[in-house]
């Protein structure tokens, strides 16, 4: 908050690829806390916000009619959206492998990855990330990463000794040179400081990987006027270089994640992956809309028989987002979020524990 008030006498237009300390310190924080040492800054751009950049990439990359952009079949609806906005094909995948064999002409222009996942909260490994990257490279496809949620990692292994936060590298990014062999060619690694620092009005993220990609986008952005005013980019770099307030940030979702996480396994909910993030991926073994056993209801006559699960919460006074909104593969699923105050949290845990009693 300081930063961005002596920033605040900003009347001028702001530089559009970021100021050099504003990029150096991007640098140091992917050092210091992302396990990659060799970021360029002259391969980082600010971002008004991560979603922008989601929603403009295929487009700002020269994706259009003809094109495909890939991304995983669990995802932010932003990915497809994006791919739309270019007027090109959205192609939701499970796996790269499953796109079978690639031509020049039937290969992603694009392909997006998102570890950890929005909204699953699964953390790809090395080995996986590292065969994306090879398979990509084969075929000429361009790997954007999105990492939003990498300071937030839940595994216990994951975390260094007398700290909140992870070892560095524990949530491995695209342009880790485990992962890509120490060259960022043809790679993107997307972030934002919405998530660790709570600065989600401020809409301040960066891309960061090949130069000559980040040249691309900043060739056309800066004649689009996507910039990141001043005074944001001021409190960007105080962010950037304080670990203390992430470990807190962190420490404080970590108490209402375990509130939740508890209420709903009591209260017969079953979380999957959920290893990192802002949420809790739960369904249950049965997703009918009682638990009596009654004949499921037609959707087509009660809209409630959709979404059961979502009904379920609802009639508790819990708002929960369906996962069939991230994919066909979360019919099944409710996206949770940690993001509502204490008290809110708290508030949900003893309805669903009432449930629980018959209450």
């Amino acid at each position: 908050m300081a930063a961005l008030k002596a920033g605040a006498d900003a009347h001028g237009y702001p530089q559009t690829w970021g100021t050099p300390a504003l990029r150096e310190a991007v640098a140091a924080w992917f050092a210091r806390r992302r396990g990659v040492a060799d970021v360029s800054p002259d391969g980082v751009l600010p971002t008004v916000g991560s979603k922008e950049l989601v929603a403009w990439l295929p487009m700002l990359l020269g994706a259009g009619p003809g094109d495909v952009v890939a991304f995983p079949a669990l995802a932010y609806p932003t990915y497809e959206v994006g791919a739309r906005l270019a007027g090109a094909w959205p192609l939701p995948v499970r796996a790269v492998g499953a796109l079978g064999p690639m031509t020049s002409a039937t290969a992603p222009k694009l392909l997006w990855v998102n570890s950890p996942s929005n909204p699953t909260g699964q953390v790809l490994g090395i080995a996986h990330l590292e065969r994306i990257v090879r398979w990509a490279r084969q075929h000429g496809v361009i790997v954007a990463s999105d990492e939003c949620y990498a300071e937030l990692d839940w595994r216990a292994a994951s975390s260094a000794v007398g700290s909140e936060l992870p070892t560095p590298g524990a949530v491995p990014s695209i342009l880790d040179p485990r992962v890509c062999d120490g060259s960022h060619e043809g790679l993107l690694a997307v972030y934002s400081l919405s998530k660790q620092s709570n600065m989600a009005g401020y809409r301040a993220a960066f891309v960061a990987g090949d130069p000559a990609l980040v040249g691309r986008l900043l060739e056309i952005r800066k004649h689009a006027g996507m910039m990141v005013p001043w005074p944001v980019q001021q409190a960007m770099i105080a962010a950037l270089g304080d670990d203390a307030h992430v470990g807190q940030q962190k420490a404080r979702y970590g108490l209402r994640r375990e509130r939740l996480r508890s209420a709903l396994q009591e209260a017969g909910y079953r979380i999957e992956h959920s290893e990192a993030g802002l949420y809790l991926w739960a369904t249950r073994d049965t997703h009918g809309g009682g638990d009596g056993g009654a004949a499921a209801a037609d959707p087509a006559k009660d809209p409630d028989a959709r979404w059961p699960l979502v009904s379920q919460m609802a009639a508790l006074g819990i708002l929960v987002a369906p996962g069939s909104f991230y994919g066909a593969a979360g019919e099944h699923y409710l996206r949770v979020a940690l993001t509502a105050t204490d008290e809110r949290i708290n508030a949900a845990a003893g309805r669903l524990a009432g449930r629980r009693h018959g209450g």
